[in-house]
């Protein structure tokens, strides 16, 4: 196996780790960090929203040399076959993936997910209002105490950021452990996806999953002050290019890929064209005479520059094949294993590649790469046309033959 190349003393920049909703697709995430786990890249900030913020808070959680099989032991506790049957049809009957993907998105949906969610009991839809969701998330809080050590979050060592939306209010939150002391509840309420979960009661008010609001928690740590330079590993589970949908079941898929995917690219762009502008405000300020500097527009001007610059690397899950609409629902053993390998493989591609060891242009203040994007692209090109050989020159008697050719011409 190549072997990544060496992180000079000289790029210290700092490490993050982000991570977006997605449900099922989330054990993509936990590849990517397996990844990262054995290179000189461990991040000391790990932000998450949803399925993310569960990984993240494993991840931050936990000392390095348990966090991925932390990761591993919610992965395989979560897609544990819910009912009696379910563990032997995947087992004996010749389950292609898609049958597969079915299967595991059918028993979600009836039976829950062991540690995760149930089904209400039925007496609750009996009640004059009936619940204000379909399934319980009791299981999870135990989940998450068994995996995450909440006091070694508090301590500060690698720090966490969950995001979440105030149902009353409906404005965006984040819960940071740089500023708050993270409780399981958190966590949960960074998932409480409605109408599927119910919200989570936090401090006297109510909160639903992040991802109604924006599913990348990027632009929370490229832009809390104070800043730091940073290389940003951002891990996407919804792509943004795909074939033409067939059939109404593509047509679901890809229509939510591109609604997630939009959102993410969207305020990737943004907060890459804002810290441009950023560092070069700072450029600038350095060349504006002292009478200009001391104007009130020139102090307004100032406090936009930024000294600092940004890496981001993304990594973004893209499935072989259609996986239907019910991908992030999907929690069959075998589709988590190679959602799960393929993030291995991406990231030890793009830590392989390394292109943040690339000077950094002095006009810019973030840079993004797609390591495994580029790699598929280029795949995707057609074979480039083959030169014409060239014409060997000619045999000595050939030469001779239009020497005298030419001479005859010439008499004449």
């Amino acid at each position: 196996m190549p072997i990544a190349p060496p992180r000079p003393a000289s790029y210290d920049k700092a490490v993050a780790l982000v991570l977006q909703g997605g449900g099922a697709l989330g054990s993509y995430q936990a590849g990517v960090y397996e990844g990262l786990a054995e290179s000189p890249y461990l991040p000391d900030w790990v932000a998450g929203i949803s399925i993310g913020a569960i990984n993240a808070a494993i991840i931050a959680g936990n000392p390095p040399a348990r966090r991925v099989a932390q990761l591993r032991s919610f992965w395989e506790k979560v897609t544990s076959p819910p009912s009696p049957w379910g563990n032997w049809l995947e087992m004996t009957l010749p389950l292609f993936p898609a049958q597969r993907r079915r299967l595991g998105a059918a028993s979600a949906l009836v039976f829950g997910q062991d540690g995760f969610f149930g089904p209400r009991n039925a007496l609750a839809w009996m009640a004059m209002e009936g619940p204000t969701s379909v399934y319980d998330t009791d299981a999870l809080r135990s989940t998450l105490e068994s995996l995450v050590d909440f006091d070694r979050i508090a301590a500060g060592e690698t720090r966490l950021s969950i995001g979440a939306v105030n149902v009353r209010t409906g404005n965006f939150a984040y819960f940071d452990s740089a500023e708050t002391r993270i409780r399981p509840e958190h966590i949960m309420a960074s998932g409480a996806l409605p109408p599927g979960f119910p919200a989570v009661e936090i401090d006297g008010e109510h909160y639903w999953d992040g991802g109604l609001v924006s599913n990348t928690p990027l632009q929370y740590v490229l832009e809390k002050i104070p800043r730091r330079s940073r290389l940003t590993f951002q891990v996407d589970v919804f792509h943004a290019r795909g074939p033409a949908p067939a059939n109404l079941s593509d047509v679901a898929e890809r229509e939510k890929d591109i609604r997630y995917s939009s959102r993410t690219r969207a305020a990737t762009d943004t907060v890459r064209l804002q810290h441009d502008v950023r560092h070069n405000i700072n450029t600038l300020w350095e060349k504006l005479p002292a009478e200009l500097r001391d104007t009130p527009e020139g102090r307004f001007l100032y406090h936009f520059g930024c000294v600092t610059t940004m890496d981001i690397a993304q990594l973004i899950y893209r499935p072989d094949e259609c996986q239907g609409h019910s991908k992030d629902y999907d929690f069959s053993r075998g589709t988590m294993e190679e959602r799960w390998a393929q993030g291995r493989r991406d990231a030890e591609a793009t830590l392989l590649a390394a292109p943040w060891l690339a000077p950094m242009p002095p006009e810019l203040g973030a840079r993004t790469f797609d390591v495994p994007g580029e790699a598929r692209r280029r795949a995707a090109l057609p074979a480039p046309v083959a030169a014409p050989a060239p014409q060997a020159a000619p045999a000595i008697s050939d030469a001779a033959a239009l020497a005298a050719r030419a001479a005859r011409r010439a008499r004449a």
